[in-house]
């Protein structure tokens, strides 16, 4: 499975960003997306996950700010992030775990920079 990431790039405190990945290769329908983020220093957390079942998961952190989507059809997932904040900023992955094979796949990840 590969995942290529598109969107992402700077925008000011209180702006909006919008994420996308598609998945291509062996997919089992059965499986989970997601979206991590690592700041500089930081280790690489969970921002929001989505579940084949529809089952949706986002960290404490972007709740009410982040929405995060999938299209089965496209093997895709979307995160759009709404009023950005400089904390914000951080490389986000893409994420998809697969059920079936018990692999984990992650996208090459896309910069998002918030300035206040």
């Amino acid at each position: 499975v590969q995942l290529v990431e598109s969107g992402g790039g700077a925008v000011q405190a209180g702006g909006s960003l919008n994420l996308s990945c598609v998945a291509s290769g062996s997919i089992f329908s059965i499986n989970r997306k997601a979206w991590y983020r690592r700041a500089a220093g930081q280790q690489r957390d969970l921002v929001a996950s989505v579940g084949s079942d529809g089952t949706i998961n986002y960290a404490d952190s972007v709740k009410g700010r982040f929405t995060i989507s999938r299209d089965n059809a496209k093997n895709a997932v979307y995160l759009q992030m709404k009023s950005l904040k400089p904390e914000d900023t951080a490389v986000y992955y893409c994420n998809h775990l697969d059920y079936g094979s018990g692999r984990n796949y992650w996208g090459q990840g896309t910069e998002v920079t918030v300035s206040s």
